[in-house]
């Protein structure tokens, strides 16, 4: 029982002992007056703007086609007897050259028997012009006082003759028509596509002979959005004159293993909008690719592909930014003098994959932020940081935002 006693007061003694101790420790440690935490702003890279004159090009790409592509087709039958040395798959002619030749033994004849039933209607028309002079002699002579007829005067026999010479003289000029056409020739300057017919087939009238395409304009069909015809300048319908002249282009192919240009301009755009695509086709136009158009002796092909390069319309003071400085679809952060941020509006005339042109919000000299933000709003306290001047061993942009403060993020 003592024992059990002495046991508990020592042990309380202890206990007392560290609280006294405890109590004596923290009245001899000095007294820290309290310190209101400091706020960084966020560190912010920016690029300075500069004015520059641009030209907003608009990249495209299209099929080149002839401006005329047709079905050459006989409008007489007959067998052919002989082919111009043109009228082969790739032939080369001019406008008038003789392509396909069609017996023509049977027109002749035909042309014959035309012209003499010409004469005879003519020869038939003179006799009865005499007949009617003369029955109107004879009836003044008569001295009657009444007017006489037109039988009396044979007036409905001469209508007659002369209506017989006016069909002999068409059935002449039909049955020349016809000869003329055994002659098939090129109705323009181009190229054979392909021989459909030759030599001893015998052709009908509607019978195909051949396909054939001019070379005087090759024509390239670009589709283009609404945001290419802004660059460019261009409204729907356009139509080029000689007062309005369409942009210039530049087409290019690669062949052989060379890449070969060919000059052009937008001649005209389509009035309908794509349903399935919302785009407009541009019509751009080589004048002859064949010829003087070509590339060191390279035609523009019908059937090749081709990069096309549409010049567009000029800005004298435009400002390209880095893609990463714009926020949203038109807003941007302009870091002021007192190092805080301005929100602007800005109208963006041209993007790519790393930057943005615009045209107005942003004056040339000023910071633009161009690092990622969250929750920035005008006002906001930034540390500018020119990254020109950052640490070149910095794999990582500083972080835009602290525990306290944070700048905003891209819509």
């Amino acid at each position: 029982m003592i024992r059990k006693l002495i046991t508990i007061v020592g042990t309380l003694g202890i206990i007392f002992g560290f609280g006294l101790l405890i109590a004596i420790m923290a009245a001899a440690r000095p007294k820290v007056a309290p310190v209101e935490p400091t706020i960084t702003p966020p560190t912010v890279f920016y690029t300075v703007a500069e004015a520059r004159s641009v030209t907003l090009d608009v990249a495209a790409q299209g099929e080149v086609k002839p401006r005329t592509d047709i079905t050459l087709t006989s409008q007489v039958s007959g067998k052919i007897v002989s082919t111009g040395p043109a009228f082969v798959d790739g032939g080369a002619f001019d406008k008038g050259d003789l392509l396909v030749k069609i017996e023509d033994a049977d027109y002749r004849f035909a042309v014959t028997s035309a012209k003499a039933r010409v004469a005879q209607a003519l020869e038939a028309l003179k006799m009865e012009e005499a007949e009617s002079t003369l029955a109107e002699k004879d009836y003044q002579e008569l001295g009657r006082k009444t007017d006489p007829s037109d039988l009396a005067l044979r007036r409905p026999q001469l209508a007659q003759a002369r209506a017989a010479y006016a069909a002999a003289k068409a059935d002449e000029a039909a049955a020349e028509l016809n000869l003329e056409r055994t002659s098939v020739r090129a109705p323009f300057k181009g190229r054979v596509r392909q021989r459909l017919a030759g030599d001893g087939q015998y052709v009908a009238p509607g019978s195909q002979l051949g396909r054939i395409f001019s070379t005087d304009v090759a024509e390239v069909k670009l589709a283009l959005t609404d945001n290419d015809l802004a660059q460019l300048g261009l409204p729907l319908a356009f139509a080029e004159s000689k007062e309005h002249p369409g942009p210039p282009v530049l087409l290019s192919a690669t062949i052989a293993g060379e890449t070969h240009h060919w000059a052009g301009r937008i001649a005209r755009t389509e009035g309908a909008i794509d349903p399935s695509t919302r785009q407009v086709f541009a019509i751009a136009v080589v004048d002859d690719p064949y010829g003087a158009g070509s590339d060191a002796g390279v035609p523009l092909a019908v059937g090749l592909y081709v990069d096309a390069q549409i010049q567009g319309k000029p800005y004298k003071n435009a400002i390209v930014l880095p893609r990463s400085s714009l926020y949203g679809r038109n807003v941007v952060y302009v870091i002021k003098d007192d190092d805080t941020l301005s929100k602007r509006t800005v109208r963006v005339i041209a993007s790519a994959r790393d930057t943005v042109t615009i045209a107005d919000g942003v004056s040339p000299g000023e910071k633009v932020a161009t690092s990622p933000l969250r929750g920035a709003d005008d006002g906001d306290k930034v540390t500018p940081t020119d990254p020109n001047a950052a640490d070149p061993d910095r794999n990582e942009e500083p972080s835009p935002m602290t525990e306290t403060a944070s700048v905003g993020d891209k819509l």
